[in-house]
């Protein structure tokens, strides 16, 4: 007798998740949070295309970093297009800034939150899909939008409870000031290059400030001693950057200097920033190696990468798993009513009951399975303010756990 060959269930993608449970609370809770913060700042909603022309990504953020030549997940279309998986959000944001027409809102602030694309090694708190939220002031030249964004990002930071994280800042200067540093850099390591690791030594011509955020032991010798940008900082370059710190200092938001910290890719300008978990806290022992909580700076030169007229702006990104590590479990949310139904016969009446209250704002759950004698002990025990029990012969009873519950008056026929 044959038999039929069994089929093995697929399995997800290496470096994907099934988020559920309590880890879907705490991603929920993340989001959640954003979405309040971000209304409070009037930041307006964006929602962005899951895939552009490779070429955004390529141009605006450069062919030479890991993201373009690694990372990105790109496919040919039935048309011959090439696409790519969005790697980032702030491509696809100045794409559509320019080609929508949205200079005429401008200064814009949006905010938008969704699934990235990086193909790396999957390791803890960090995926192949991910999610972030994102933060983007376009159009505003001035230092107190860095302020503003700064702001936001750190008073998000407190509201998800997230403690023993800071902000480290860093100035990267005007265009003139910037290339006058990163002429030093190459001046600097080029007198070392054979000492340096492979990957520094390909970045030395092409992209050397990438050389100061290097890990390995090799370069950070080197490190140690190279040029820095306050060496070479403008006049207008300081000002721009003292006035960053004073709105900060008045905004009540902490921060610390880190003149090693930059972005190396070329359309960026002045501020730059990551709020960092303090040596030795929870934060830090939660992400290991994954030090960075939020990230981002002003990139004054990213339009005309993409052939627009040059345009000001600045944005931030954070990893939503990687901050719902960072928030802990959240307690299972209580029912404003539970609706027990102890007589079969009276589930139309619960969904009557259940409706109404729920068209008033309150939430409420159902319990009419398993033996009929056991359901009102489950529903205590779950988290609730009021039972409400339908039972033989109309009657009813009701039970809370907070006699303030402003469902009460919901359920007057019943209370």
């Amino acid at each position: 007798m044959s038999k039929t060959p069994s089929r093995s269930t697929p399995q997800a993608i290496r470096g994907t998740q099934d988020i559920f449970g309590a880890d879907a609370e705490a991603f929920a809770f993340v989001v959640e949070t954003f979405e309040r913060v971000r209304k409070l700042y009037r930041f307006r909603r964006v929602e962005m295309p899951v895939f552009e022309k490779t070429e955004v990504f390529a141009r605006s953020i450069g062919e030479t970093t890991d993201i373009v030549s690694k990372e990105m997940y790109t496919f040919e279309d039935r048309g011959g297009d090439s696409l790519t998986l969005r790697p980032e959000f702030t491509a696809g944001i100045a794409r559509a800034f320019l080609t929508n027409g949205w200079q005429q809102h401008a200064p814009l602030k949006l905010a938008t939150h969704g699934p990235i694309f990086r193909y790396e090694r999957p390791q803890k708190g960090r995926y192949r899909q991910f999610h972030q939220i994102d933060a983007e002031i376009v159009g505003a030249a001035e230092p107190q939008a860095d302020v503003e964004l700064l702001a936001f990002a750190d008073q998000l930071l407190k509201e998800l409870g997230i403690a023993g994280v800071t902000l480290h800042l860093n100035t990267l200067g005007d265009g003139d000031s910037r290339e006058a540093w990163r002429a030093a850099l190459v001046e600097h390591f080029r007198a070392v290059r054979g000492e340096l690791s492979e990957d520094s030594q390909e970045r030395l011509e092409k992209n050397p400030l990438r050389i100061l955020d290097s890990k390995d032991r090799r370069d950070r010798a080197f490190v140690a001693d190279a040029p820095k940008i306050d060496q070479f900082l403008s006049d207008d370059a300081r000002a721009f950057f003292e006035a960053v710190t004073s709105g900060l200092d008045a905004a009540g938001v902490k921060w610390t200097r880190a003149d090693g910290l930059v972005r190396g890719l070329d359309y960026y300008r002045h501020t730059a920033f990551e709020f960092i978990p303090d040596e030795g806290s929870e934060a830090a022992s939660k992400l290991g190696s994954q030090s960075t909580v939020l990230g981002g700076g002003r990139y004054d030169g990213l339009m005309e990468s993409l052939g627009g007229a040059p345009t000001p702006a600045v944005g931030w990104a954070a990893g939503i798993e990687r901050l719902a590590m960072l928030v802990g479990e959240p307690t299972e949310s209580s029912s404003d009513l539970i609706v027990v139904v102890e007589d079969d016969t009276r589930l139309t009446e619960a969904f009557g009951l259940m409706r109404s209250v729920r068209e008033q704002g309150f939430s409420a759950e159902l319990i009419a399975e398993g033996s009929n004698r056991k359901r009102f002990d489950k529903a205590k025990k779950k988290p609730h303010d009021v039972i409400v029990s339908l039972q033989q012969n109309m009657g009813h009873s009701v039970s809370h756990e907070n006699s303030d519950a402003p469902v009460l008056q919901a359920i007057k026929p019943y209370a």
